[in-house]
């Protein structure tokens, strides 16, 4: 059986991390008794990066006591707590290997339903003083997962969590989320979790997206992110080519690279819920790569 060990929310604050702020709300704070969960959030909880966190398809970050306990033994740390990994619940029972997109929960007085993996942030790494995070949660595929609130209501911790719904391709969120950002998909694997109603917009633009390259297409059929329907169209068709223009070494662990246009045109100007696709070309005699990434930090015409 399933259960709600502990509701965490928090407003976003300014964060120094190496000389700059960081706008988050990564740091909560359990509640006591219960709280009512709307259709974008949680009550006395909000995102500080619209951009790659919140919204509909958004609105409950879930992980699991079993994987904290995981990273106490990797990291060789002990006395997590809950909401050190930024969720809203923290949960005992729903593993990533086994929660399905699509699968729909009762919680309390709310019905959720599950959309996506988390994407994986920056942000988690200041929170865990761990630069690693953000990759460490893909490659032990760990990510935890978001809820979409499909009827609002109460919550509160020590709740039973009951599987009312399947999602009908019974693709995991540790499958979906390695569809994405570890090599070797298979282009019956995309066409599947396509085929997922539930699976959020963002994800599914970038799906698409790896298909028409699969299909030896330069086309992106776009990628409306992770805002509501009426988002806003592709910044622009196809692939622009970058190149670097600055390399950063942010740790030992942590390098940034800065990208400008190759053709000297300015950038769109970046908006909430916009996701870019990567299409990187390490080794000329394989297969490109390709990655995607919520846009987050300032924007700029440049780069």
């Amino acid at each position: 059986m399933a259960r709600l060990l502990s509701v965490n929310v928090g407003l976003p604050r300014e964060i120094a991390w190496h000389g700059q702020n960081v706008h988050t709300s990564i740091w909560k704070a359990p509640v006591d008794g219960r709280r009512m969960v709307r259709r974008l959030d949680v009550d006395g909880d909000r995102q500080g990066d619209l951009a790659g966190h919140g919204g509909e398809q958004r609105a409950v970050l879930v992980y699991q006591i079993a994987s904290y306990r995981h990273w106490e033994a990797k990291l060789g740390r002990s006395g997590f707590t809950f909401r050190q990994f930024g969720e809203n619940f923290t949960v005992e029972g729903l593993p990533d290997d086994e929660v399905c997109i699509g699968d729909q929960y009762r919680i309390g007085g709310a019905l959720f339903e599950v959309t996506q993996p988390r994407v994986t942030c920056y942000r988690v790494g200041i929170r865990m003083n761990e630069p690693r995070m953000a990759a460490l949660l893909v490659s032990h595929g760990r990510p935890g997962f978001y809820l979409r609130v499909r009827e609002e209501g109460e919550v509160g911790a020590g709740g039973e969590i009951v599987r009312v719904a399947e999602g009908p391709e019974h693709m995991t969120v540790a499958q979906v989320n390695a569809l994405l950002y570890l090599p070797g998909h298979a282009r019956a694997d995309l066409e599947r979790a396509l085929r997922i109603p539930a699976l959020s917009p963002g994800w599914r633009g970038s799906f698409q997206a790896m298909l028409d390259q699969e299909g030896c297409s330069d086309t992106l059929a776009g990628n409306p992110g992770l805002a509501p329907d009426s988002g806003p169209p592709p910044a622009w068709p196809g692939f622009r080519p970058l190149r670097i223009a600055r390399i950063a070494r942010e740790s030992r662990s942590v390098v940034s690279f800065e990208l400008e246009p190759a053709d000297g045109l300015p950038l769109a100007v970046a908006l909430p819920g916009q996701f870019v696709v990567l299409r990187l070309r390490p080794d000329r005699a394989a297969p490109p790569v390709l990655r995607s990434y919520s846009l987050s930090g300032a924007p700029s015409a440049t780069g």
